[in-house]
C-alpha cells in the first residue's frame, strides 16, 4: 500500500502486509512514544479495528493487537493510560474521511484467526542494551542477562544481603511489571526454577521496585518488552502476571528503621527523610 495518514503525535503507514507506525519527536509527544519511535504491526497480529468520535471534529483510529502478538502490551498488561496507547491515532477532522477507509480497509485485512491469541510475537520488543534506574536498584539487559545493581539508600537489608543479582534469559519464564504510575510500581523477574519467593518484592533480589522518580513507563516497559521477547526466543513462554501482594508492615517499619540509619549518619538530607518516611508509611 504505501498510504500515509496524518495525525496527532503520529503517522501511520500503510504497506502491503502491515501498518507501520511513526511517532513525533516533539516536547507534546509522550515520552514512551518517543522512545520507542515507532511500530511495525503486521495485518496477521491485529485482533480488530474501531474507529470512533473524537474531541472537535477529531476521528480516533485505534488497532488492537492480538493477545500474545505484541510483547510490549503483553508486559503493559491493560496499564498503559490512553494517552500512552501506541495503537491510538487521533486523526483531525479534515481526516476524517481518509480514516473510514483505512479502518474499512484493515477490517478486511484481519485473518480467521483474529479473535484467538497470537502464538508467537509477531512485533517486535526495542532492542537491547536497555537500562534504567528503579528506586532500590539500576537494571540492565544486554540481551542475554538482566542485572540489578542494588542502590545503598534504596534497597532493603534482604537484597543488600543477597548481593547484586544477574539473571541469564534461559533462566527466566518471564516478567511481571506494574506501572509506576500506580502505588507500589515493580518489575519482577519470574524464575523458571523458583526457590519460595517473597511476597514483598521490596525483599526479592529478582524485582526491583519504582520510585516517583524511578523507573519511568518510557524506560522500563519498553525494557520489560525486551526481555519478554528473548524468553520468548530462548523457548520459554511467559508466564502469566501475578496478583500484587500487600505490602508488610514489618518490612515498611524495617525500611523506615533503615532510612533513619542513613538520616544519622547524614547521608540522606532532612527534607529527603521526612519525604522518604511519609511515603513509607503512606503504604500501609
Amino acid at each position: 500500500m504505501g498510504d500515509v495518514l496524518a495525525g496527532i503525535q503520529a503517522t501511520w503507514e500503510f504497506e502491503a502486509d502491515s501498518v507501520l507506525i511513526r511517532f513525533e519527536r516533539g516536547h507534546r509527544t509522550p515520552k514512551l512514544f518517543q522512545a520507542l519511535r515507532e511500530r511495525r504491526i503486521p495485518h496477521e497480529a491485529l485482533a480488530s479495528v474501531v474507529l470512533s468520535p473524537g474531541k472537535r471534529g477529531a476521528v480516533i483510529l485505534r488497532l488492537s493487537p492480538r493477545p500474545g502478538a505484541d510483547p510490549l502490551m503483553e508486559a503493559a498488561a491493560g496499564q498503559l493510560k490512553e494517552a500512552n496507547d501506541p495503537y491510538r491515532l487521533v486523526v483531525p477532522a479534515d481526516g476524517e474521511a481518509a480514516a473510514e477507509y483505512w479502518a474499512a480497509q484493515l477490517r478486511g485485512m484481519l485473518g480467521s484467526d483474529a479473535d484467538r491469541p497470537a502464538d508467537r510475537y509477531a512485533v517486535a520488543a526495542p532492542s537491547a542494551p536497555l537500562n534504567f534506574k528503579a528506586y532500590d536498584a539500576r537494571a540492565s539487559f544486554d540481551g542475554k542477562s538482566v542485572d540489578f545493581r542494588w542502590s545503598w539508600t534504596g534497597a532493603s537489608s534482604t537484597k543488600w544481603k543477597a548481593g547484586d543479582q544477574s539473571f541469564a534469559v534461559s533462566e527466566l519464564s518471564g516478567v511481571e511489571w506494574r506501572s509506576p504510575d500506580a502505588p507500589h510500581g515493580y518489575l519482577r523477574l519470574l524464575p523458571r526454577a523458583e526457590p519460595e519467593r517473597p511476597a514483598q518484592v521490596d525483599k526479592d533480589p529478582a524485582a526491583v521496585v519504582f520510585g516517583p522518580r524511578n523507573g519511568p513507563v518510557h524506560e522500563s516497559l519498553p525494557f520489560a518488552a525486551a526481555v519478554l521477547e528473548s524468553v520468548q526466543r530462548s523457548g520459554r513462554a511467559p508466564v502469566p502476571a501475578l496478583r500484587t501482594a500487600r505490602r508488610d508492615p514489618a518490612d515498611i517499619a524495617e525500611r523506615i528503621r533503615h532510612l533513619g540509619e542513613l538520616h544519622r549518619a547524614g547521608l540522606v538530607t532532612d527534607d529527603e527523610f521526612s519525604c522518604k518516611k511519609a511515603e513509607l508509611l503512606a503504604e500501609l
